[in-house]
Order: C-alpha cells, then sequence, then structure tokens
C-alpha cells in the first residue's frame, strides 16, 4: 500500500520508520529540498497547494499530513480522489484556535476563556472581559510559541498589537494550572479507540522539552481526558491519532489545544509502548488492527532543540537516539532522546545521571517535573 503524506518533517520521517516493516510505502510532498523524510520514499518538491497535487499523488492509496498548517482546502480537494485520514474537517478546526475553543464549548468541554480579536477595540473590550493576564494569539500559524503575546497590564496592550495586530487574533483568559499534560488517543475507521497513558509535559519559551510517560499525578486524570478525546473523536469522525493537551487545575482538566496528527508529546511511544503511536496512526489509516497502547515502563522523552548535543548521553543505559538529520536552527526541533526504564521510582533514583547532561535551565525545569510528578 502507498501513503502519500503532505509534509515531510520528522513526523513523516517517523511514520515512514515506522511503516516500512508493514510494507508501506511513501510519497512526500513538502517544498522544502531537505525535508527530512526525503530518504525514506519518493519526495515531490512543490507547494502543498499546487495545481497538479492530485496527480502528483496518484497510485497512492491513502493520504495522511504530518504538519496542520497544511492547507486545509488542499486537502479537501484531495479527498474527491483519495481516502484521506484525519478528515480536512479535522484539520480545518484545529487550525483555528477560535474554532478549537467553541467546538470544545459546544461539548461542554472545559477551556480557558476566550474571545474573538478583530480590531484594537475588540482586544480592548476583550481585556475588560476577561481581565488580566491574558494571551493573545493569533488564530492562525501558531506553534511552538510562536504567534502570541502574554498580556499582563493594560500597557502591554500597544506592543501586543504592534506585533500580532492586522490578523484574525483570540484572547485567552489566564488558566491558573498544576501542571501540564497530553492524552494521545488513536480510532479506526469502525470507531474503535485506544488511549496511550496520559504524558506529563514540560514546556520552555513554548517548546515541549520533557514529555514523561508513567507519571503518579497524572493517573487520576486518565479517566477524565479519554472522555473528552473520545468525545471530540466522535463528533469529527476521526481516524487515526489525535493528541489533546491539558492544563491540569484545581477545578479538574482545561483543554489548551489539539493536534490532528502524531505528535512530539508521544515519541516515547516509540521505545516505550508496545505499539507507537506512528504504526498505530498507519494501521488506523490501512484498515490494519491497532496495536496495544500499554507502556512497557517509564519513559522519559527529551527534546533537543536548536542543535544535536554530542552523544555522550547514550552512556545511560535505556536510552535511545533520534537524530532527525535537520540543519541546525535556534529553536528548531532537530531530535529527542527516550530514557526508558523500569517504573517511575527508578527514574526517581536515577534522574541525576540525566541531569548532568542537560545546561542549567533544562536540569532545573527536568528536577521540578519529577517532583510534580510524584
Amino acid at each position: 500500500m502507498r501513503i502519500g503524506i503532505m509534509g515531510g518533517g520528522q513526523l513523516a520521517r517517523m511514520m515512514a520508520l515506522a511503516g516500512h516493516p508493514l510494507g508501506l510505502e511513501f510519497v512526500f510532498i513538502d517544498p522544502a529540498p531537505d525535508a527530512c523524510a526525503r530518504s525514506l520514499g519518493e519526495h515531490k518538491v512543490i507547494d502543498w497547494s499546487a495545481a497538479d497535487l492530485v496527480s502528483q499523488l496518484a497510485g497512492c492509496d491513502r493520504v495522511t499530513f504530518d504538519f496542520e498548517n497544511v492547507p486545509a482546502q488542499s486537502l479537501e480537494t484531495l479527498a474527491a480522489h483519495f481516502d484521506v485520514r484525519p478528515s480536512p474537517k479535522a484539520l480545518e478546526i484545529s487550525q483555528d484556535r477560535l474554532a478549537e475553543k467553541e467546538l470544545c464549548a459546544s461539548l461542554g468541554i472545559p477551556v480557558a476563556p476566550f474571545q474573538s480579536v478583530d480590531s484594537r477595540p475588540d482586544l480592548m473590550a476583550a481585556m475588560d472581559g476577561l481581565g488580566l493576564p491574558a494571551l493573545l494569539k493569533t488564530r492562525r500559524l501558531g506553534y511552538d510559541g510562536k504567534g502570541q503575546y502574554r498580556l499582563v497590564q493594560a500597557e502591554d496592550l500597544e506592543p501586543a498589537w504592534q506585533r500580532l495586530g492586522e490578523q484574525a487574533l483570540i484572547l485567552e483568559g489566564w488558566v491558573d494550572f498544576d501542571h501540564e499534560c497530553a492524552l494521545t488517543a488513536v480510532r479506526d475507521a469502525n470507531g474503535t479507540v485506544l488511549f496511550y497513558p496520559l504524558t506529563h509535559t514540560l514546556h520552555r519559551e513554548g517548546i515541549l522539552r520533557f514529555a514523561l510517560s508513567g507519571s503518579p499525578a497524572n493517573v487520576p486524570w486518565q479517566k477524565d481526558a479519554q472522555e473528552v478525546v473520545t468525545q471530540l473523536m466522535e463528533r469529527l469522525d476521526y481516524v487515526g491519532c489525535l493528541t489533546v493537551e491539558f492544563f491540569v487545575t484545581a477545578e479538574g482538566l482545561v483543554v489548551n489545544e489539539l493536534a490532528p496528527r502524531v505528535h512530539n508529546s508521544a515519541h516515547w511511544t516509540i521505545e516505550g509502548a508496545v505499539c507507537s503511536q506512528f504504526e498505530n496512526h498507519l494501521r488506523a489509516l490501512t484498515d490494519l488492527p491497532l496495536g496495544a497502547t500499554r507502556a512497557r515502563g517509564c519513559a522519559l522523552m527529551i527534546n533537543f532543540i536548536g542543535q544535536m548535543p554530542i552523544k555522550d548521553m547514550l552512556a545511560l543505559d535505556g536510552l535511545s537516539w533520534h537524530d532527525y538529520g535537520k540543519q541546525a536552527r535556534a529553536g528548531r526541533k532537530v531530535g529527542h532522546a527516550t530514557w526508558l526504564l523500569d517504573d517511575f521510582e527508578s527514574l526517581k533514583d536515577r534522574v541525576g545521571e540525566l541531569v548532568a547532561y542537560l545546561d542549567p535551565i533544562d536540569a532545573q525545569g527536568l528536577t521540578g517535573l519529577i517532583k510534580a510528578a510524584g
């Protein structure tokens, strides 16, 4: 079977690595000549809105995407010729922070208080209504901390508007949370849903730095998170992997964002689960039976941002290394490592071995994460 992937980044790369043992072949549509998935299939260096997109994917049995900024209209066009999974509708909603919030609100799912902002007067009114602090965000094209500005005082309005104005925006009220977590689930075309363990996440400057499975602090929230994700998947008639990011608050879970694809917070599943998110996404796409999602132990995923570190970290027993083959660049995800241990207590006992390889800020963050996790 031949799979067309809109996007050729690290997520497409890891999908292809998971799909080759299943006998799958891949075509990547990505305008970047150096797309890091290019060596794992046929790479078409064309724009995602190219007029001949359908003919470029001729022979593909399924089409999916690894990047939510692929134009939804392009997927709509492809859906008239191919089985596109997840659906273009799921992508369209996830591309617009306002649409995401409205979908959750319509299902009774808690989200941060929000208000649409299309002008400076709108922003002033939203600030009066929601109060400060708050987050002003672009409705589209924002990820990894991009496209947002934190408003702490009234004087922040003007610089925020100068940076983000003249485009569709949303103001989100501040959520007082204990920590962040994410749930990845997979749903097949028959409606069967399987869930991975809730992942404890830690961000720095809006970019995910660590993701931990096996966090005792998240066990009480697993059922609630599963109920939320099930509601969303059923409403969207979703097929494939979906990740929902949450804030854990004193009142319960609050949805932050949806990601209609395989997701960074579940990279640990490659070594840390019986069947990885990448393989299960492909199984759902190709109507194969879904694989078991249970954890093999306690897994900690460390993102490498900007450049790959030296490989001395490989001295840690149980550590797996993933270099995406991308050029170093500030703020860019260029690789990750996953440290798999028997259980959380083993991680607590040995975390000092890993901290020695991290910069001081990440070392402090990881130490705090382990403390918060249990």
